[in-house]
């Protein structure tokens, strides 16, 4: 590592909700730290990444995605991915290659159009489209604005990522790095565990559960060779409540089992998990509630 010639800034990751950039995070990182699903909105929260080699280190500020807010939380999870642009050295915006050019995109765009900083356009999960269609998405959103680059990447399957951080590289102001080389994130287990887990509920249920669940570790400590951790599934209505732990509790076991495995990669041992489900009714609608959960900013 050069300190003369070494690169280190902040890196905001915007776009749709599901277009992939949670994926881009943990390929980037090599680690799961940001949840991922099926399901748009995963994260809702600022999730911070760190990327290091010997030439730079970037900072990413994972954000939740970008849309016209319909409830306190949603109004909660655009002021997280604002603030991050204003925090940002370069903008990435992620969209997904297989979708045309629509509302979303342009209400972003508007968004980003009055700032100064130099946006790379990633055109995610490019193992889904035609070389034509690729082209013609490259040429779309190149009419709408100028960028920094453009480079098409599959996050899944780790296409062009190196590409797309030689790009953003460039972009960041020389300096020393901010974090030690080892760290990958400055966010708590607590935290990482609870989207863990959230992400299992997520992927195991549909309809109106998924955007109703929130996740809260009360207890995170070692006991003996075993990481002790108990979380609890909270959502807002009592019929949710039943769909989440399932026929004689064989959801819940399942969501626990897989949720598990992650967080025992995360700590680096054995990991005994205590999962209960708990109603806390119309939390989204409800200030106190978001932060209580550790989403009000």
């Amino acid at each position: 590592m050069e300190e003369n010639n070494f690169r280190a800034g902040f890196v905001a990751i915007v776009g749709r909700p599901n277009a992939g950039k949670s994926t881009f995070i943990n390929a980037v990182v090599g680690q799961k730290i940001a949840g991922v699903s099926g399901v748009a909105q995963t994260t809702r929260t600022r999730i911070t990444a760190i990327y290091t080699d010997d030439e730079a280190q970037i900072i990413f500020l994972d954000t939740p995605g970008m849309h016209k807010p319909v409830d306190k939380l949603g109004e909660h999870m655009m002021r997280a991915a604002t603030d991050s642009i204003k925090d940002a050295d370069a903008i990435l915006l992620v969209v997904d290659a297989a979708e045309r050019f629509g509302a979303g995109e342009h209400f972003i765009l508007k968004l980003l159009s009055p700032l100064a900083v130099p946006v790379v356009l990633a055109l995610n999960k490019t193992d889904l489209v035609t070389d034509a269609e690729l082209l013609s998405r490259i040429d779309e959103y190149r009419r709408k604005r100028d960028f920094a680059a453009v480079v098409p990447v599959s996050a899944q399957n780790g296409t062009n990522v190196t590409d797309l951080l030689a790009e953003l590289k460039k972009l960041l102001p020389p300096g020393r790095p901010y974090y030690p080389e080892d760290y990958i994130t400055d966010q708590p287990e607590r935290l990482i565990a609870a989207e863990m887990i959230r992400e299992k509920v997520l992927k195991n249920t549909r309809d109106e559960v998924p955007h109703a669940v929130a996740v809260e570790i009360a207890e995170m400590k070692k006991r003996g060779k075993k990481m002790f951790v108990r979380g609890i599934i909270y959502v807002e209505q009592e019929s949710q409540k039943g769909i989440v732990i399932g026929k004689k509790g064989a959801l819940l076991k399942a969501i626990g089992e897989a949720a598990r495995s992650d967080i025992e990669k995360l700590v680096g041992s054995a990991v005994y998990l205590d999962l209960w489900v708990k109603v806390k009714k119309d939390w989204r609608k409800k200030d106190g509630a978001i932060k209580d959960f550790g989403l009000g900013g």
